[in-house]
């Protein structure tokens, strides 16, 4: 907002009659922003009092004795009461100005200046805090007190930067913007009001809701909540004005006829006296129009004209001159130099000759004022200026209390525009008489800009610099972004550092949650602002408006700040991006909130570490890099890997420490990880480190690569073939792409050719980064995979992961060669190998699946799949034979038939099983068809494993059939084809009405197993059909078991089929036919053997019965589900507390068993 001179104000409208040229809106000087005269107005020469002398009448005063020595006539010349009454209030004679004020009242000839002077209260108000501006309207004691104005409100400054903005400046509006009758009709009647405005209503409504919560009145301040629904009641700032939240209705009530304290220390406009007031630099227009003033007044005013004519035309010869001298020196140097600059006029010398010379406008000696100067005089003013004038551009001289800026104020000299003469003899005044019927408007901010045409670059930005904060808030949000080229232009180039702060703090608060793609708007224009200012002015005035929005309560512009920590840190001094960014960047990481600010974080921070080179902060860089990796939220820890390990691998490179310190560090962490979990390990964390470690392949193999004894003879000229598509595992950001880490693809191609042919023929003598990797890397971490826990599909699964991007990197020769040998030496298959009891049990831990799924697949050659089946056949062999745990071999076929490609493979493996001459090895052909079934298709399963699985069930051995009952129970949980499901129905009956398997115990517990975990997914129709009947006759010849020990299995085995198959819908037939017999049968079993138990039957028992007797008497149709039935009484909480207090183990309810017996 235009500040306005204090002396410069007038509420009277006969006052702007008498001077209607004359500029109201005098413009802030731009270093300070205080009210005060212009720059470039010259020193005018002052009245001086004490050397006059008094007339008479004491209507005027004499005209010093130099200035009447240099009038044309003899006779005294006085000056006018105004002028006077300027003079006392311009020397702040407040007193002697208030007599005056009196006597002139008392003689009926009150005067419009003294009068609109002391009736505006701003010019009594005092400040607080701070000391008053240079030109502030001081009292006698100092600033004056403001007596109480029922204009309070309406003296608020609604202006906003943006929609929740937060500045601490306080700047007010001119009361001469208002109209001056409808100010003083505001003033004199209370009841007239202006229409409420937008910002006033919502701070109304704030204070309006806050009194109605704090006297109770919860039910109104809802309702008043919900008609203003756009409004945000919590928070002060959603008002809108940049001012601190007011006190409470109440207190403004108290209050109401005393004024408040002033929160903040403000500048009030008031009324005085212009330096363009006085003799030597401006004067009203037109003759004194006032009824009241006698033809002597005005006879002096014209004299006082002429002798201001007189000096104007002196001082415009003396400036002719000088521009002579000037023009004369430049020819000269034209002359002297071969290619002559561009000519100038550097107007700080001429000023410096004249200090005492007005602004170096150039004036017509038919001209009765001069132009109002303003921003350093580099503007074409349309005010005021007549055909018949013509004002070339200047430089005004500095005010001699502001120091000289930067040398802006040299001009490229322009020549006068000319206008056509017209051949008229019109007087002056009666030419501005008549050019004033032209509707103008330059008595306000806006008029004042508009009638000004910048002529330079700099004046541009400062025009720029004063209308932009009036511009962005009356912009659409959904279209601000196209306000930012303009802002951040104007940001560069304005002179004044404030109005560059104000500029960047509109730019980010410009919207108030802006999107991603204004977002990438905003980033890029703070990257072409530092490109343009560099790396001081970046960090003096972008980096402070960041750092005051690092706690902003939305994240979108919180995440603004994260990315441009980022897109700004090549731009930065060094010793800042090391110290305040990173500073800044891990306190977001460690206390914002949102996901997607610590994801830019993190980006942000990856990018720091790409430019980074205080070594001391590499300790740092890995604890961020830990914390990161713990983050809760997947996109931050994808991050990570994307863009900050790769970043910090890069750096650590350069350190020389990427497998000195950081790989041995994350091994040491995963070594103390497996330490700490031996009974239960925390897979998130290991999962954490391996991520962490797998990121770090590519950079390691690239450092093998540059470092290597044929680094040197890499040459990029001839045939350098392509590089296989699938060399190298999918990069999973480009910044882990080897070829980006080395420098091109063609430097990797001519890299790789040396690299398998010093492998192939010449080893790795010499090779200290690849010994490293071989002695050292590889030991450890097959060490590491020794010692995880084999039944952990997740471990097992990320270890794989890692062997297999790690061998696809660094190629077949050295897997081949250096890999494979060394866990082929781990995993000698013998028999001796996996006596658990003298410590050889190597195969039967983890390194036997991650071998075979991370190493042995990683090519995918004839040669490569024979290794492979060769494998798994000696591994199901040797542990078949060793009566050994099948934990890693299970751990195997798990993590293969994941996986399509390898079921055909992993389907000749156990064919070579189907057909081993050992039992032993049938047995276990059998159980591993299980874990096969369920990832195969219903093709092959019809077609392969479907003969097996009946080849085998009539093996002569009874623990083979036995094994593959699990396998036909798994079939007829997942396959619908009808055919293969008779089959395996067919099979499972021969099991169960066989003769020869009546007494078979151990066959009875493995069907009764299988039933209780297939039945519930099973197709109905088999459950019902099958399942449900032949549990019932198992149930039922429980009953007459003789021997005890054979009874307890059977009946726990019951026990947990029932509880898994009455969860299931089951047709009121079967219920009563099968469910509800095998339940009474069980319950007899558990009368004897556990009374408890024996009390969760009953309750179950009971329920079926009531709900079949309901279902029969309501006739309902359909199935019913025994466990949502369990709804009366007590009897499902006694139910699932009974449940929750056994497993459904076996062996555990055998014990209970045998404690009741």
């Amino acid at each position: 907002m235009a500040s306005v001179n204090p002396f410069n104000l007038s509420d009277s409208e006969e006052e702007a009659e008498r001077r209607p040229n004359e500029s109201v809106d005098t413009e802030r000087s731009p270093s300070d922003g205080a009210p005060g005269p212009p720059l470039g107005n010259p020193e005018p020469p002052t009245l001086l009092l004490s050397s006059t002398r008094t007339s008479p009448s004491g209507d005027g005063i004499a005209v010093p004795a130099a200035a009447t020595s240099a009038m044309a006539g003899s006779a005294d010349t006085r000056v006018s009461v105004d002028v006077i009454a300027a003079q006392l209030l311009r020397d702040q004679y407040i007193l002697t100005a208030l007599e005056l004020h009196t006597e002139l009242l008392e003689a009926g000839r009150e005067l419009p200046r003294l009068r609109d002077y002391f009736s505006n209260p701003g010019n009594f108000e005092r400040q607080s805090g701070t000391p008053p501006a240079k030109d502030q309207v001081l009292g006698p004691g100092g600033p004056l007190n403001r007596a109480g104005s029922i204009s309070t409100l309406d003296s608020l400054d609604f202006a906003r930067y943006s929609d929740d903005g937060n500045r601490e400046t306080d700047e007010r509006v001119a009361e001469s913007e208002v109209p001056s009758q409808e100010r003083k009709n505001f003033k004199s009647s209370p009841e007239i009001q202006e229409p409420i405005r937008p910002l006033e209503k919502r701070a109304l409504n704030f204070l309006v809701n806050e009194y109605l919560l704090k006297n109770e009145y919860k039910l109104s301040a809802i309702t008043f909540s919900d008609e203003n629904d756009d409004q945000d009641f919590e928070l002060w700032d959603d008002v809108g004005l940049n001012i601190p939240k007011p006190p409470d209705l109440l207190q403004l009530y108290r209050n109401c006829g005393t004024p408040l304290p002033s929160p903040r220390d403000t500048v009030d406009v008031s009324v005085g006296v212009d330096f363009g007031d006085f003799p030597g630099n401006c004067f009203p227009q037109d003759p004194p129009k006032k009824p009241d003033l006698s033809q002597q007044q005005q006879a002096e005013m014209v004299e006082e004209l002429e002798y201001q004519i007189s000096l104007l035309n002196n001082e415009k010869q003396s400036l002719a001159e000088q521009i002579k001298k000037l023009q004369s020196e430049i020819q000269t140097l034209k002359r002297s130099v071969s290619s002559p600059p561009p000519a100038t006029l550097d107007l700080g010398s001429q000023n410096s000759m004249n200090p005492s010379s007005s602004s170096s406008a150039i004036a017509s000696c038919t001209d009765h004022h001069s132009v109002p100067p303003t921003d350093n005089g580099q503007y074409l003013d349309i005010r005021g200026v007549s055909d018949a004038e013509t004002v070339p551009s200047s430089n005004s001289t500095q005010s001699p209390s502001q120091p000289h800026p930067q040398p802006h104020n040299k001009l490229r000299s322009r020549p006068p525009v000319q206008f056509d003469q017209p051949n008229r003899k019109l007087s002056p005044a009666f030419q501005q008489a008549l050019l004033s019927f032209c509707r103008m408007c330059s008595d306000s901010r806006l008029g004042a800009e508009v009638s000004r045409i910048a002529d330079s670059e700099e004046s541009v930005m400062l025009m720029l610099g004063r209308c932009l904060p009036h511009i962005v808030p009356n912009v659409l949000l959904a279209k601000r972004e196209e306000l930012i080229p303009l802002i951040l232009c104007t940001a560069c180039l304005h002179p004044e550092p404030k109005e560059r702060d104000q500029l960047l703090h509109i730019l980010f608060n410009l919207i108030k949650r802006p999107d991603d793609e204004q977002r990438q708007m905003i980033l890029t224009g703070c990257v072409a602002f530092a490109r343009h200012v560099g790396p001081t002015r970046v960090e003096a005035e972008l980096l402070p408006q960041c750092w005051e929005q690092i706690n902003h309560k939305y994240p979108e512009r919180r995440l603004l700040v994260a990315e441009s920590c980022g897109a700004l840190a090549p731009y930065l001094p060094k010793e800042i991006r090391s110290s305040l960014v990173l500073s800044m960047l891990q306190q977001m990481l460690t206390e914002d909130k949102a996901d997607m600010v610590r994801e830019a974080v993190v980006k942000s921070l990856g990018i720091i570490m790409g430019y980074i080179d205080d070594p001391d902060k590499y300790s740092q860089g890995f604890e961020l890099m830990l914390l990161s990796l713990g983050d809760p939220s997947e996109r931050v820890v994808s991050a990570v890997q994307q863009v900050f390990i790769p970043a910090f691998a890069a750096w650590t490179t350069e350190l020389g420490t990427l497998h000195t310190a950081l790989i041995p560090s994350l091994l040491a962490r995963i070594e103390k990880l497996l330490m700490q979990g031996e009974h239960g390990l925390d897979e998130h964390k290991l999962h954490m480190f391996l991520s962490a470690l797998q990121s770090l392949i590519p950079p390691l193999f690239a450092v093998v690569l540059q470092n290597a004894p044929f680094t040197s003879r890499a040459k990029l000229h001839g045939d350098i073939p392509a590089i296989e598509v699938t060399r190298f595992p999918r990069p999973v950001s480009p910044l882990q792409d080897v070829a980006t880490i080395i420098g091109s693809r063609e430097m990797l191609s001519a890299l790789l050719l040396l690299y398998d042919h010093q492998l192939e023929h010449e080893g790795t003598t010499g090779w200290d980064s690849l010994l490293w990797v071989v002695n050292q890397l590889l030991p450890q971490l097959i060490e590491i995979v020794g010692r995880i826990n084999v039944t952990s599909s997740t471990c097992v699964h990320e270890f794989s992961r890692f062997f297999w991007r790690f061998c696809r990197t660094f190629g077949k020769i050295f897997t081949n060669t250096k890999v494979k040998p060394q866990f082929q030496e781990i995993l000698r298959l013998s028999e001796e190998n996996v006596d658990v009891s003298a410590g050889n049990d190597i195969l039967t831990k983890a390194t036997v699946p991650i071998y075979a799924t991370g190493v042995l697949t990683c090519y995918n050659q004839d040669e490569d799949r024979k290794l492979l089946v060769g494998f798994l056949e000696d591994v199901m062999t040797t542990l078949s034979l060793s009566h050994a745990p099948l934990d890693s071999l299970k751990a195997s076929f798990v993590e293969l038939g994941a996986n399509p490609v390898y079921h055909e493979l992993l389907l000749t493996v156990l064919w070579y099983g189907v057909v081993h001459t050992s039992a032993l090895v049938r047995c276990t052909a059998a159980r591993m068809f299980e874990l096969l079934v369920k990832g195969v298709n219903e093709t092959l399963v019809a077609q392969r494993v479907a003969p097996a699985l009946i080849t085998l069930s009539s093996d002569p051995e009874i623990s083979v059939r036995i094994s593959t009952i699990p396998a036909f129970g798994t079939i007829m949980e997942t396959v619908t084809q009808k055919e293969l499901l008779e089959r395996v129905k067919m099979q499972l009956a021969s099991f169960l009405e066989d003769p020869q398997y009546q007494d078979q115990h151990s066959l009875h517990m493995e069907i009764i197993r299988t039933f209780g975990r297939v039945g519930p997914n099973a197709e109905p129709r088999f459950r019902d059909e099958f399942v449900l009947p032949h549990l019932h006759k198992l149930a039922l010849a429980n009953n007459s078991q003789a021997v005890e020990s054979k009874r307890i299995d059977i009946a726990t085995q019951l026990f947990e089929a029932y509880s898994a198959l009455s969860c299931c819908f089951i047709s009121e037939e079967v219920m009563v036919n099968h469910f509800l017999p095998g339940l009474r049968c069980l319950r007899a079993d558990m009368e004897q053997l556990s009374p408890e138990h024996e009390v969760i039957l009953s309750s179950m028992i009971k329920e079926c019965e009531i709900k079949v007797e309901n279902r029969g008497m309501a006739d309902a149709q359909g199935s019913v589900s025994i466990a949502s039935s369990l709804v009366g009484e007590d009897a499902k909480t006694k139910f699932l507390s009974k449940m929750g207090q056994l497993t459904t183990s076996g062996a555990m309810l055998a014990n209970v068993f045998q404690r009741k017996k």
